[in-house]
């Protein structure tokens, strides 16, 4: 049996209707600032993300603080890799910002889980997550993520089937001036993947990731077991699971 919701990390995008055919071969130094400050955003998000972790073994808890600040690492990181060669999906140039910017075309939310679980945390962010990095390094080649390895969190760019689609796309977009949409939607879906795997990972929900692309720049709704392999709290009437 299982059940249908919405997957607490929530990657949502929206395509240029007009994309530059030539930007794409400058963005690789378009966005040198935001990877220098994202070296030390993903150095703060280790430090933090030890943190979280003993407080989750000690009050089931992830502090608020570290949570907001581990979400904007990750929607800073994921704005970049949109605009950049993650998915070549628009032309806006990121803000410098952890804050979500709804005027910007790609978002990424989570909701804070009111309680996690004590014994999930020693073990899900290296042992239940493997099948999970495995697909994930399909995708990205170990890259455009931060992949576990040992016990490092590592930031690389590119390659993987993530990287090949696109490269087709820019050629594609050099050629026609368009982006094909199949193309976008596939691409958008490893993404989404890789991401969803990177929330669970870093401990912010116990909701094991579905083994399932969806596709397209909405995020829909995904059907997950009836007892997934954590406790799936839902949001509760003071806002504990508001995403942030």
């Amino acid at each position: 049996m299982a059940v249908s919701v919405v997957y607490p990390v929530h990657v949502n995008a929206a395509r240029d209707p007009r994309s530059s055919r030539w930007l794409w071969l400058v963005k690789w130094i378009l966005v040198i600032p935001h990877y220098v400050v994202l070296v030390f955003l993903w150095l703060g998000f280790v430090l933090s993300s030890v943190v979280a972790f003993f407080a989750i073994l000690f009050t089931r808890r992830y502090p608020r603080a570290i949570f907001n600040y581990n979400v904007g690492v990750l929607r800073w990181s994921w704005r970049v890799t949109y605009y950049a060669y993650g998915a070549l999906g628009t032309d806006q140039y990121p803000p410098f910002t952890l804050a979500e910017v709804e005027s910007y075309p790609a978002h990424l939310s989570v909701d804070y889980p009111a309680r996690l679980s004590r014994g999930l945390v020693l073990v899900k962010w290296w042992l239940l997550a493997i099948p999970q990095y495995i697909i994930v390094g399909v995708f990205t080649g170990g890259g455009a993520w931060a992949i576990n390895r040992s016990d490092n969190w590592q930031w690389n760019l590119g390659g993987g089937l993530v990287g090949f689609l696109v490269l087709i796309a820019a050629v594609v977009l050099a050629v026609t001036g368009a982006y094909p949409r199949p193309l976008y939607d596939l691409i958008l879906g490893m993404n989404r993947w890789a991401l969803r795997v990177a929330g669970y990972a870093a401990l912010m929900t116990d909701v094991y990731p579905p083994f399932r692309m969806d596709l397209g720049g909405r995020d829909p709704v995904v059907t997950l077991p009836a007892v997934p392999p954590g406790p799936f709290v839902p949001p509760a009437a003071d806002g504990t699971n508001e995403p942030v």
